[in-house]
């Protein structure tokens, strides 16, 4: 008899039977109404039309694959909760691990500094100890979703490499990332838009904020030819999935490419995100990009690259719940052109595959069952409940 195990008080068992009947299941290729049953944390079985007596009734709630977010800034803002404010790094753990949950998301890489463009030394303080940390209260079962590190590393700063070999062989780092942040070039290469927000946020003047930029781009600009080549390097003889951010020229993508980078993310303009198809790349975008209408740097909009068919994955970037949303926007949307199979595969899926991780991101016989129950009100889907492998986390 299939039984419903928050019924039995075994949610928290990895042994239980999970049954869930009545739901709008989203599959890789389609959606279907039905029962989905899982053993052990596994999937294993999905039948259509059936209601066993004693299953979780979703009353025709859809059934997900828990979403996989393949880079998120938003822990270390929970180490900085206000500039100048350390927090504690566990409780800024934990706080970090709700709101990713909270946002649907079961698998997170979390996306940690490696040096930085400007004269921050703090960054590079804290990028052990957030590891750490993400470490101990994963062993201890302190965590909802199952997080693992990615190390975004800046180029232009020579501490990078050091900082990079330093932490690559932890467990939790899956996935790297080379970077450019200097003023005019990749993200932000409209200068007046960039210096008009540190205005906005400082109070300086212009010449004086012109000034201090054409200083670090003089002094920084070349170091980036010895730095990104040993990041590379390092990745690359670990096998561990590579990806350029901010690709902006077709030069950037092509470097990449030669590189033997498999993956450009939030690439920031029409002709780059071309290029990155042409070279075989997938292509990262942004989910607040979906959500907000377009890019919060003015670069390309990422609904300009779906119509072209050149976005494989969205990334939650600064807003955890922003895929949850983004995938509803764009399988909803007539002149997108995307079903919402199609749309959840970008945050489930694909992002799984191309970190390496063949056991989720999908509704299939076999896949874990990491699952997210999703209402939906006026157009807008809200979460209702979580199971990672099988066990109820939220």
């Amino acid at each position: 008899m299939l039984m419903d195990v928050r019924a039995e008080g075994h949610e928290n068992d990895a042994t239980a039977r999970l049954t869930i009947a009545n739901a709008r299941i989203i599959l890789a290729d389609g959606i279907v109404h039905g029962t989905l049953v899982s053993e052990a944390g596994q999937i294993v079985a999905i039948e259509t039309g059936s209601q066993p007596s004693g299953a979780l009734d979703f009353g025709g709630d859809y059934l997900l694959p828990g979403l996989v977010d393949i880079h998120t800034d938003h822990f270390e803002k929970h180490v900085y909760p206000r500039p100048h404010v350390r927090w504690d790094y566990m409780r800024a753990a934990l706080a970090h691990d709700a709101q990713i949950i909270g946002g649907g998301v079961t698998t997170v890489f979390d996306s940690l500094c490696v040096g930085v463009s400007s004269e921050d030394s703090e960054r590079a303080e804290i990028l052990s100890p957030m590891i750490d940390v993400l470490e101990r209260a994963q062993a201890a079962g302190m965590l909802r979703a199952e997080h693992f590190v990615h190390l975004r590393c800046e180029v232009v700063d020579p501490r990078t490499p050091e900082l990079t070999a330093e932490n690559i062989d932890r467990p939790l780092v899956r996935v790297v990332s080379v970077m450019e942040h200097l003023p005019g070039i990749r993200q932000s290469r409209d200068m007046d838009a960039y210096v008009n927000r540190l205005q906005k946020a400082g109070g300086e003047s212009e010449a004086v904020i012109r000034d201090r930029i054409a200083q670090m781009v003089a002094e920084k600009s070349d170091i980036g030819r010895t730095v990104r080549p040993e990041v590379v390097a390092l990745a690359r003889a670990r096998g561990l999935p590579l990806l350029s951010h901010d690709d902006t020229d077709i030069e950037h993508v092509d470097l990449a490419a030669d590189e033997g980078v498999a993956i450009s993310e939030f690439p920031c303009t029409l002709e780059a995100a071309r290029e990155a198809r042409s070279r075989s790349m997938l292509i990262v975008g942004g989910a607040p990009n979906i959500v907000r209408g377009g890019s919060q740097s003015g670069n390309v909009a990422v609904r300009e690259l779906l119509e072209e068919r050149l976005v494989d994955i969205l990334a939650s970037d600064y807003v955890p719940r922003s895929m949850l949303d983004a995938a509803f926007l764009i399988g909803s949307d007539p002149a997108l052109d995307y079903d919402l199979a199609a749309a959840v595969r970008m945050v489930t899926k694909v992002p799984a595959e191309a970190a390496g991780l063949a056991d989720r991101g999908e509704i299939a016989l076999g896949k874990r069952a990491d699952l997210i129950r999703v209402g939906l009100h006026d157009g807008h889907p809200f979460l209702k409940a979580v199971w990672r492998k099988g066990q109820r986390v939220a």
